[in-house]
């Protein structure tokens, strides 16, 4: 395994962001020019940190099935919008433009996101060809398409169902006059790759009908989509075992009714994004 650290250049006030990179090294008697997805991490933490809890233990599971992955410490509040959108954006430019090197498939490149991460992750997913604050790429856009999202408890919509705080957070002053320009249940499109969502029905801060609302508008798109609703389970569960929780008996991020999430992913990873389970005809 090679480790990598990034410096995200400035992308405006209060910008202070780090990419973090876990490359899986080829052998060099053993397939030795293979090319493997990406996973680009974006964690949670309501726009105002970035949850360790939803960082590496995430990373180390993907590393462990094969694929390279990157966390994306992105800028929070006081930075405001686009500033973590363009975060994103010069991460994937670089994942794309070391694949060679890297030995990354550079039409899979996947990106997940966790709670306000999966709204930054849904946001660019939505937004990667037409967003403001990305002109730099107009030239070549598809350097920084997304191939594949991945929504754990994602933050959606800002209407009715809203984790406030989190568009607060991005907005800030500009929160009364531009929080429905970013409830992405509108900004779904025919460029939205293929998606990946799992909530929980309990979920009490963020309500389940978020991630209810973005997989009804990849269904009007016809954007093909796979959507897991646990019965039990609160926010922020991570991994929903031991290693992202504690071992108190009442810690209730331990939920071994969400742990298969993470196998459910890759099962879909490698079905939808790498087709080794299409049928040949």
């Amino acid at each position: 395994m090679l480790y990598q650290t990034f410096l995200v250049p400035s992308m405006g006030e209060s910008s202070q962001a780090e990419l973090v990179c876990y490359l899986v090294e080829n052998m060099e008697d053993v397939r030795p020019t293979e090319t493997r997805p990406f996973v680009l991490i974006c964690p949670g933490g309501g726009y105002s940190i970035v949850s360790k809890r939803e960082a590496d233990p995430i990373a180390f599971e993907y590393l462990a099935a094969g694929y390279h992955v990157g966390i994306l410490y992105y800028s929070c509040h006081p930075a405001l919008y686009p500033t973590a959108l363009k975060e994103v954006a010069w991460s994937i430019a670089t994942i794309r433009r070391n694949a060679r090197e890297w030995f990354v498939n550079q039409n899979q490149i996947i990106v997940s996101g966790f709670s306000a991460g999966g709204h930054l992750a849904a946001s660019f997913a939505t937004t990667w060809n037409t967003a403001e604050g990305l002109e730099e790429y107009n030239d070549d856009r598809e350097l920084i398409r997304p191939n594949g999202l991945i929504l754990s408890y994602p933050v959606i919509t800002s209407g009715e169902f809203a984790h406030k705080e989190s568009f607060e957070n991005l907005l800030g002053n500009q929160y009364e006059s531009e929080k429905q320009n970013h409830s992405l249940e509108f900004l779904v499109n025919k460029e939205t790759p293929k998606t990946f969502l799992w909530h929980t029905f309990e979920d009490d801060t963020v309500p389940v009908e978020n991630a209810l609302l973005f997989a009804q508008a990849l269904r009007k798109k016809e954007i093909p989509f796979e959507l897991h609703i646990y019965p039990v389970g609160g926010h922020g569960i991570s991994l929903a075992d031991e290693r992202t929780g504690t071992t108190s008996m009442e810690d209730t991020r331990i939920v071994p009714e969400c742990q298969g999430w993470m196998d459910l992913s890759i099962q879909w990873i490698k079905s939808q994004i790498e087709g080794k389970f299409l049928k040949k005809v």
